[in-house]
């Protein structure tokens, strides 16, 4: 019902997928920096797509899990196109459900395919976080590394071993969002951590002031960290995809 499943890329690289066939607008799950699509929420998102009876997607970015790529060559550019490659490969609508920097893809998914696009779900998203949130973040001299090599090798807890390319932050600022208004007329439901240490809430409510032409929701949750992976956490993404879906 749901074997692993592959997109070919014009350039012959491959997205691997999992689908679940149901009813309704096609929810896809746009995983996290460094994460696949055996994550928690995903996963979550399956057994309620199994159990309601949605068509479902989780697939793996470029360069990450079960997709093709090589790490040095990946960029939100990238990532975009490939998103959008795997929405024109579906029919009818869909509602993206984007993850940390899966909610900059499915944010810039979402104003490169308006007319697909039913709502939006996104869980701590991270647009622009190359440039706001991960370049100023970084010691002087892994930044320095970067700007002199072209390239830096990370070592972080959870993420593991990787490397962090110049190409990665310049190709970014093409893709900037939060400089100006983000005409998305599909409503929008954003469910944020108060205590999430790595995309903090305040990033939450600059997008929700940006965000232009249709509904938005922004829930704030207390104690909620990055992951929003308790089973509370979890009951409350599912019901918001739920509500996404019947609108």
């Amino acid at each position: 019902m749901n074997d692993i499943q592959r997109l070919t890329r014009p350039d012959g690289e491959t997205l691997a997928y999992r689908r679940v066939e149901g009813s309704g607008p096609t929810v896809v799950w746009n995983g996290g920096f460094r994460s696949d699509m055996e994550g928690t929420k995903a996963l979550a998102l399956e057994a309620a797509a199994i159990e309601r009876g949605w068509s479902y997607v989780r697939y793996d970015h470029f360069a990450h899990g079960q997709s093709s790529g090589d790490w040095r060559q990946a960029t939100i550019g990238r990532w975009r196109e490939d998103a959008i490659g795997l929405i024109d490969a579906l029919d009818g609508p869909v509602i993206p459900v984007g993850s940390s920097m899966g909610g900059w893809v499915a944010l810039l998914l979402s104003l490169a395919r308006p007319e697909r696009i039913q709502g939006l779900a996104l869980i701590n998203p991270a647009q622009d976080f190359t440039e706001r949130l991960m370049w100023p973040s970084l010691p002087d001299h892994v930044r320095q590394s970067i700007l002199r090599d072209g390239e830096a090798l990370i070592v972080e807890e959870g993420l593991g071993e990787y490397v962090l390319t110049k190409r990665m932050f310049e190709e970014a600022r093409d893709w900037l969002l939060l400089d100006a208004p983000i005409a998305i007329s599909a409503p929008v439901h954003v469910l944020q951590g108060r205590a999430d240490d790595t995309v903090p809430f305040g990033h939450a409510l600059a997008l929700a002031e940006r965000l232009t032409g249709g509904d938005v929701t922004l829930d704030l949750i207390e104690g909620g960290d990055h992951r929003l992976s308790t089973p509370r956490d979890l009951a409350r993404l599912v019901e918001a995809v739920e509500r996404l879906r019947s609108l």
